[in-house]
C-alpha cells in the first residue's frame, strides 16, 4: 500500500501557526505520521513510556533533543527514539518548513 500523507489517505491531527501534524488512517497498530514544523518553531516535546519511536526527516533542517543528546537534524536523516525517552523537535531556519515522518506502535497519545 502508498500512502502520501496528505488529505486523502490521512487526518490532520493538528494545524496551528507552529505545526500541520498528519496521520495516516490505513494501519491499526502502528501510526505514520507526517508534521511539517513551521519555521523559527518547535515542538513543545514529550515522552511515552512504552512506546519507541523513529523520525526521518526529508525535508529542512534543524536540531532534535532525545534524552540527554541534541543532534542536527537534516534531509535522510534518521533519530531512533528508545522507550520513555523525552524528545523534542527545533526548526531552525526563518524561511524553509522542517518536515520529518514519525512512525511509532499503538494509538497516539501526544
Amino acid at each position: 500500500m502508498k500512502v502520501k500523507l496528505d488529505n486523502k489517505d490521512s487526518k490532520i491531527v493538528k494545524d496551528n501557526n507552529t505545526y500541520r501534524l498528519i496521520d495516516n488512517t490505513s494501519l491499526n497498530n502502528l501510526v505514520v505520521s507526517k508534521t511539517i514544523l513551521h519555521p523559527g518553531k518547535c515542538t513543545t516535546g514529550h515522552d511515552h513510556p512504552g512506546q519507541e519511536e523513529v523520525y526521518q526527516f526529508t525535508s529542512g533542517h534543524g536540531r532534535m533533543q532525545v534524552g540527554d543528546n541534541t543532534y542536527s537534524v537534516n534531509p535522510n536523516d534518521v533519530i531512533l527514539i528508545p522507550d520513555g525517552d523525552f524528545h523534542k523537535v527545533w526548526n531552525e531556519s526563518e524561511t524553509e518548513d522542517l518536515i520529518f515522518v514519525c512512525v511509532f506502535d499503538g494509538k497516539r497519545n501526544h
